[in-house]
């Protein structure tokens, strides 16, 4: 597996649990405010075995892993690598943006992944002027079908961008309601943008926090102090 980058050990990244993420090179999408398009085309910086020994030795120490990206339905490795964090005795968290339908089914059907984040990046509609993908909408809902009427426990996220109104959270609300877990995301667009981009202020943010709370039952605005 493909693996850019690493944090050790992380208190937020997955629910009430310590855990290493990783982050997997590559992704499908080409979101304007990304924070890490440095793993588009990078190169792998970690090998999966350093990888997998690291895990090996903190077992003690840490609980979770979180596989992230770039977009980690991407790797080709990915079901294999998991298979062995779970044989190390870790919950697994997986980080996707919902393109990839099958691998998604195939590693919950097997047990493989407790906990799924999904992107939500735009009501349908809009989708595409957003993530710059035009192919890929239809495994987006059949990927946001399968949590909302599965089993596995997940959560779905969306970054509240400039490109993004209350009215269109409004319709992506509509799109998800009866969510178990919904995040509102503050967008710091200018750590990723070569010019100014006007950041939504945190009363606009704590409006865009009630409109979710009409439609999903757990909701949580990330990143406003």
């Amino acid at each position: 597996m493909n693996i850019g980058g690493m944090v050790k050990n992380s208190f937020v990244d997955y629910p009430a649990k310590i855990a290493c993420v990783f982050f997997t090179t590559g992704c499908n999408f080409r979101c304007p405010y990304c924070h890490n398009p440095q793993l588009f085309e990078s190169s792998p910086k970690i090998t999966e075995e350093d990888a997998l020994n690291f895990l090996e030795s903190h077992k003690t120490f840490l609980e979770g892993v979180v596989v992230s990206g770039g977009e980690p339905t991407l790797q080709k490795d990915l079901k294999d690598f998991i298979m062995k964090a779970k044989k190390m005795g870790y919950f697994v968290k997986l980080d996707t943006n919902g393109t990839n339908f099958e691998v998604l089914r195939d590693l919950v059907e097997n047990k493989l992944v407790d906990y799924v984040a999904m992107d939500i990046k735009a009501p349908m509609k809009k989708y595409i002027s957003v993530v710059g993908n035009t192919d890929k909408l239809d495994e987006v809902k059949k990927c946001r079908d399968f949590l909302l009427n599965g089993t596995v426990d997940y959560e779905f996220r969306t970054t509240f961008s400039s490109d993004l109104t209350l009215s269109d959270l409004e319709e992506l609300c509509k799109e998800i309601k009866g969510a178990k877990n919904f995040s509102l995301q503050k967008c710091n667009e200018n750590l990723s943008s070569n010019s100014p981009v006007p950041e939504k202020s945190k009363v606009v943010l704590l409006q865009g926090l009630e409109i979710a709370k009409k439609y999903v039952k757990n909701c949580l605005l990330k990143g406003v102090n």
